[in-house]
């Protein structure tokens, strides 16, 4: 029997299983190609920044014109897209698993879906990145009986989202929020759905597979929908005087409080700091008490517990204050993060070699069969 030395079966936890050039983690230090998360934060915008995580640099005018041209135009659905996915069930059904369904289903409407030339896969990356932030605004339309909003080809991406969720203009500072937001989730290095994307994109399967692969990694607790148990618990609290009561008692009972901390930033998430200014903004903005709560709630854990947050903590706050429903935060979560899926993907096509990692034994050997007759 073939045996291994120092198998990890804690989530391959320190374990690195690929190189890659996409975004890199260091400390508290967050860089998507080399530029650092709060520098693109502050300067950039979604649609530059996927042209970077896809390129390996960043886009002259030119460039980046024709870029947000072809996003744009790729972005919305056609009459029969809209008609066969609006007869999808919606009733209790989780958003993310009607994701998921949705975007597997755009492939067979694409006739380079299953091809290896690389201009036609670099077309159907921009596809998917145009359209799964449609397909969730489609989802919210039809659970509530109303009609499919088709996108402004002439307005940016983060702008284009609000408007075809809610079928009116959306304010301008929800709009660079927003965008800033979407740049901060794009890429996080070899997180579980990425190396999902990258699992699947290694057996030479074809891209929307692997990114289906990736929605499905995504859809579980641990790794998408923190934010949505953050913002339930700040409703379930209802107020900042009760925030101090209810978070001391949580950590006296060694309870959970979801967003805080993460299996790599040991020192801070550089995304939270500036999801933290950006929910104080937009807070006192909608009139609600949910980044003083928030505020409460993170000065305890951290003098209690010395925890800090991560990017689901204020991500909540911010996306309650733009009116998004709970349980769409980590489809549009899903919305930025395919673009950093797809730049792993591509990364993965270029150095390929299929994933099979090796289990050790640990069951039982030697075993005899007994026929049924005497068991």
């Amino acid at each position: 029997m073939e045996t291994y030395s120092g198998a990890v079966d804690k989530g391959l936890e320190g374990v690195v299983a690929c190189t890659t050039g996409i975004s890199s983690i260091v400390d508290a230090t967050l860089c998507y190609r080399g530029y650092l998360i709060e520098d693109l934060a502050a300067n950039s915008t979604f649609e530059e920044t996927v042209f970077l995580l896809w390129n390996d640099r960043l886009p002259n005018k030119a460039e980046l014109d024709d870029f947000k041209k072809n996003i744009s135009k790729e972005m919305g659905l056609t009459e029969d897209q809209v008609k066969q996915l609006s007869q999808l069930p919606v009733k209790d059904v989780h958003p993310m698993a009607w994701l998921r369904t949705a975007t597997s289903m755009l492939s067979l409407w694409d006739s380079e879906a299953q091809s290896t030339d690389e201009a036609a896969q670099h077309r159907v990356a921009l596809k998917l990145t145009a359209k799964v932030g449609t397909l969730v605004a489609l989802f919210e339309r039809v659970r509530n009986g109303k009609a499919y909003v088709s996108p402004n080809p002439e307005k940016s991406f983060a702008w284009n989202f609000h408007y075809m969720m809610a079928g009116t203009e959306p304010d301008a500072e929800v709009v660079k929020v927003f965008d800033t937001c979407l740049i901060l989730h794009a890429d996080h290095e070899l997180n579980c759905s990425a190396f999902s994307a990258r699992v699947t994109a290694s057996s030479l399967s074809d891209i929307y597979s692997a990114v289906v692969s990736a929605i499905g990694a995504l859809k579980g607790p641990l790794h998408g929908g923190a934010n949505e148990q953050v913002m339930r618990m700040l409703v379930d609290i209802g107020t900042v005087e009760k925030a101090t009561e209810w978070v001391t008692n949580a950590l006296a009972n060694k309870e959970k409080i979801m967003g805080f901390g993460h299996r790599v930033y040991k020192n801070g998430d550089p995304r939270a700091k500036i999801l933290r200014s950006m929910s104080q903004s937009l807070c006192k903005k909608a009139g609600t008490s949910y980044y003083d709560m928030s505020k409460v709630i993170d000065d305890t854990v951290q003098k209690e517990k010395g925890l800090l947050p991560n990017v689901d903590f204020y991500s909540a706050s911010v996306y309650y204050s733009m009116n998004i429903p709970l349980d769409l935060y980590t489809p549009i979560f899903a919305t930025s993060r395919v673009s950093g899926w797809l730049a792993h993907i591509f990364e993965q096509f270029s150095k390929n070699r299929i994933y099979r990692p090796r289990g050790e034994w640990i069951g039982k050997e030697g075993l005899k069969y007994t026929p049924i007759a005497n068991r």
